[in-house]
């Protein structure tokens, strides 16, 4: 999906949730999408939306706008979670379950994660096309697959790792350090080099300044999102509370 219209989608969503006083959603978005959605949202003022992809930390989430009044709420997203299960002697593979998805003529925006594991698979689809996907695939990867009816908990394998401390300030080479255990030093080396990237966009400043909600990430590490910087400690330093994942 170009910037360009997926702003204008943003838009009408921003508009016509408090125009007819009804949810209106966007997605799926991959990660770079979602932060230009909230950016926007919040550009405009815009504060009661919600981004969800069917579990806490999903890659690709639908963008949700509620009217003012109206509680978000991830039952009300228009997507479903299929749960897949196969053999445990058959390796399949993310790539594997998107590779029939799309040679079903089934494009990506109309999927959102697949969390793939050892017999089982949880797939997440728009609304509308659950129906056409349980009917029409029974193969994967070579491999027969059948639909559960019965909810599983999600396969292992994603997940995250809380990371807090203290930092001299809100500087993006001081909160770096801080999340990989670089120094200083390194950290703006590789930030120069164009290697690190904020809310899915390349930052070059070692004294950009990071502020809550920043989602941060290092090309040889890992993806981390800053949840707090603040309040200050007793010796001036900002407290910070981050989560990596995996």
């Amino acid at each position: 999906m170009e910037d360009s219209l997926l702003a204008a989608r943003i838009e009408d969503a921003l508009r016509l949730s408090d125009a007819r006083y009804y949810p209106y959603f966007v997605g799926f978005l991959d990660e770079r999408q979602a932060a230009l959605a909230r950016g926007q949202a919040l550009q405009a003022g815009f504060s009661n939306y919600l981004l969800w992809g069917g579990y806490e930390g999903a890659q690709r989430v639908f963008f949700g706008a509620f009217p003012e009044g109206w509680q978000p709420e991830t039952e009300s997203f228009p997507f479903a979670a299929l749960y897949i299960t196969f053999r445990r002697e058959d390796v399949l593979t993310h790539r594997d379950f998107l590779g029939t998805l799309m040679a079903q003529g089934i494009g990506r925006d109309a999927i959102g994660d697949i969390v793939v594991g050892e017999g089982r698979c949880v797939l997440f689809a728009k609304e509308e096309l659950a129906p056409y996907i349980t009917a029409q695939i029974s193969k994967v990867g070579g491999a027969g697959i059948a639909f559960s009816e019965q909810p599983f908990s999600l396969p292992s394998g994603r997940g995250f790792e809380e990371k807090s401390g203290t930092v001299a300030s809100a500087r993006l080479d001081c909160v770096l350090s801080a999340l990989t255990g670089l120094s200083r030093e390194k950290c703006a080396c590789r930030i120069a080099s164009g290697a690190v990237s904020m809310n899915y966009e390349p930052v070059v400043s070692v004294s950009g300044k990071i502020s809550d909600g920043e989602v941060l990430s290092v090309r040889g590490y890992e993806k981390y999102i800053v949840y707090r910087l603040g309040p200050l400690t007793k010796k001036g330093r900002l407290r910070l509370t981050a989560r990596k994942y995996r």
